[in-house]
């Protein structure tokens, strides 16, 4: 857009928009004439306006018939005026400020009794894509970066260890560990209660990743303080436990959680088309890359991303919104959906779960039973 907008202008603009995602045909001057605005603006000042509106690069004309369709600066414009007047206070109607709560009714209820974090983030993508006509993304914090709430160490047999580790989100792994003999002395119960200890003493609340670089730091750079905090032969201990308890290479990627994809077929696209799209959604780094690329994780703010056919080809005529998210870590939610949708809920939804899902991390709510 090369100028500044009327009000007129942004008045007929919105109806077009919102005619479009309503039938997904085509708006001419002729139907805006009939409709609401028959008693504000007559049939020519509407065609004029229109003609305006396309020169701004705000409509555009599919074929040879009469009608216009929003362009992706039109929705930009469109999404932003809901974000502002939301943002405003006293300016929500009383039926949308309903139709809010209702939605976050129906949200809190659909998380009811779910607990864990691969278990809400798996919840979060089944809602959005629930709540809209898109397909509904939640992308985890790498596990590494995960927090210490307890670990605890168990003799199986002759160097054979149980290993149980519980995050702070609630998530439990376990591993048998199994101590080289050539290198390695069998630890007694009293030796794995030491290490435990050290770690839930010193590094209870800690990420996992940090826990792993700061027990190296101090038993190799620096034993001496390590002496001072603890006895050594623990330390040396917990690490080598600490370290066969969690191989770097199995901590380093983010979970992807995808539901709604079978909304897609029923968009209108043509064979190719729809390939194009599944190929791209199978890609889960590609998604990981594409919420990265748009979120800020140090903000709150909601973004809405047109023109995804930039990032890759197969999400031409897809839009994006997504919100950060905290939930033991940095994390993202999303709703991967058409033009046309509802743009009022979909951001209301992804902005609601984004906020609940950090009120759960934080411990200030949780998820009510059911």
């Amino acid at each position: 857009m090369t100028r500044p907008i009327t009000n007129r202008q942004r008045e007929i603009l919105t109806a077009i928009v919102e005619s479009y995602i309503s039938t997904g045909e085509p708006v001419s001057s002729g139907m805006l004439a009939q409709s609401a605005f028959a008693n504000l603006f007559s049939s020519a000042t509407i065609r004029h306006e229109m003609s305006e509106l396309a020169d701004a690069g705000l409509l555009e004309q599919p074929h040879t018939s009469a009608g216009r369709i929003p362009s992706a600066e039109a929705f930009r414009l469109y999404v932003a005026q809901l974000t502002e007047a939301q943002s405003l206070p006293g300016t929500m109607r009383t039926d949308l400020q309903t139709h809010r709560e209702a939605l976050q009714a129906r949200i809190d209820t659909s998380f009811a009794g779910v607990a864990g974090t691969s278990a809400l983030l798996e919840r979060t993508s089944h809602v959005l894509a629930s709540l809209s006509c898109g397909v509904g993304l939640a992308i985890g914090a790498a596990a590494s970066s995960d927090v210490l709430e307890h670990i605890h160490f168990s003799r199986l047999a002759p160097r054979r260890i149980l290993a149980v580790l519980v995050t702070r989100s609630g998530m439990v792994r376990d591993r048998v560990l199994a101590l080289d003999p050539e290198t390695s002395q069998d630890l007694s119960p009293l030796q794995l209660e030491a290490a435990a200890n050290y770690l839930n003493t010193h590094f209870r609340g800690w990420s996992i990743s940090r826990v792993r670089s700061e027990l190296a730091r101090r038993i190799d750079l620096d034993r001496a303080a390590c002496r001072q905090l603890s006895d050594a032969h623990t330390a040396i201990d917990a690490n080598r436990l600490w370290s066969c308890t969690l191989p770097p290479d199995s901590v380093q990627q983010p979970s992807v959680y995808i539901d709604g994809v079978v909304n897609l077929l029923d968009l209108p696209a043509g064979l190719d088309r729809l390939r194009s799209m599944l190929s791209a959604l199978e890609e889960k780094q590609r998604l990981v890359d594409l919420l990265n690329a748009y979120i800020d994780t140090s903000e709150h703010s909601i973004r809405v991303v047109f023109n995804l056919e930039q990032q890759h080809p197969g999400m031409a005529g897809l839009v994006l919104i997504a919100a950060p998210a905290q939930i033991s870590g940095d994390s993202a939610v999303a709703i991967l959906g058409p033009k046309r949708m509802d743009y009022e809920s979909a951001i209301n939804a992804v902005g609601y779960v984004a906020q609940l899902l950090q009120r759960i991390d934080t411990g200030q709510s949780t998820p009510p039973s059911p």
